[in-house]
């Protein structure tokens, strides 16, 4: 038997918990939110939808009853403010590293051996203070950035090949941010050619920009957020724990020593299975990707500084 927990019944939460449930990911999904009834009328929504879905996982919806949570396997966090106008970024960072920290807290007083995903926001951070302040071993916090932004890449360059987006890879490593991740172009391949091969120089550099600011693009014709993706993203990386699968991810990770870099959570594929993550890849990078992850690290340590400089950590 297993079984998932997920914070936050927002579309996020909502999406990673249907998408679960759909796939038959786990044999229970706990869907937790601090709102009254918004979870568990998000779990009653995805319920209806078992019949003519043809699932048999159970999703149950819970308000802030963390016991409800008890022994689960993996536990997604998407809990968290969006930055709100007139906000700094170091009030949001602030806000979302207390209800991050406490959430976590809550979960391990009833899970202890559970293995966490953050996707709350900024999420290289908030993996960092997950980490830090829990006293986790760094294969139990990982965050899901990686797993989105590299799914973006590989629809973009879809898109430009004019081909199957399953029958492509490609890798975003470094920051889960507009201006923090990589798109590893020289590395991509379609059906294991390399898709420098087969794109221009300047349609491969389109790629690259639209998968970068893939999020805010999406926010301007959405007006907020997206959810599908970002959902889906945290329901693979928790399908390949649960059924170790043994995938390479592009996750958070705590390096230490890994690319030159150490006491720092930052995006680098990783090996996905049942306990987390399991081995970390190291790519033989070239000199231009090196120095974009160089800058990548340095914005990252920047804003987990703030953590320091308020007293968070």
């Amino acid at each position: 038997m297993s079984k998932v927990t997920v914070v936050g019944a927002g579309n996020v939460g909502a999406t990673c918990a249907n998408v679960l449930a759909v796939n038959e990911v786990a044999n229970e999904v706990v869907l937790i939110d601090i709102k009254e009834g918004l979870a568990e009328g998000k779990a009653m929504d995805i319920m209806q939808t078992a019949q003519l879905m043809g699932f048999d996982t159970v999703v149950k919806g819970v308000t802030n009853d963390y016991s409800q949570t008890a022994d689960s396997d993996v536990v997604v966090i998407t809990s968290g403010l969006p930055r709100k106008p007139g906000m700094t970024r170091e009030e949001l960072i602030g806000v979302n590293a207390g209800i991050v920290k406490s959430v976590a807290q809550n979960i391990l007083k009833y899970s202890p051996n559970t293995i966490l995903v953050i996707v709350s926001n900024p999420m290289d951070p908030m993996a960092y203070l997950s980490l830090k302040t829990l006293g986790l071993p760094r294969n139990r916090v990982i965050g899901m950035g990686g797993a989105l932004d590299s799914s973006r890449f590989k629809y973009f360059l879809s898109q430009a090949l004019g081909c199957n987006a399953n029958e492509v890879e490609g890798l975003v490593i470094g920051g889960h941010g507009d201006t923090t991740m990589i798109p590893l172009a020289s590395l991509a391949t379609y059906k294991g050619v390399p898709v420098t091969k087969l794109l221009s120089a300047e349609k491969l550099d389109e790629v690259v920009k639209n998968t970068m600011v893939g999020g805010a693009t999406l926010t301007g014709l959405l007006g907020t957020s997206a959810w599908m993706a970002p959902g889906a993203a945290a329901s693979f990386l928790v399908e390949s724990i649960i059924k170790d699968q043994k995938k390479m991810i592009v996750c958070a990770t705590y390096l230490d020593g890994e690319y030159g870099m150490k006491d720092i959570t930052i995006g680098v594929p990783v090996i996905i299975g049942k306990d987390g993550i399991e081995r970390i890849v190291e790519l033989d990078l070239n000199d231009d990707e090196k120095a974009k992850l160089a800058a990548s690290e340095d914005a990252v340590r920047k804003t987990n500084n703030i953590l320091y400089e308020t007293g968070i950590l």
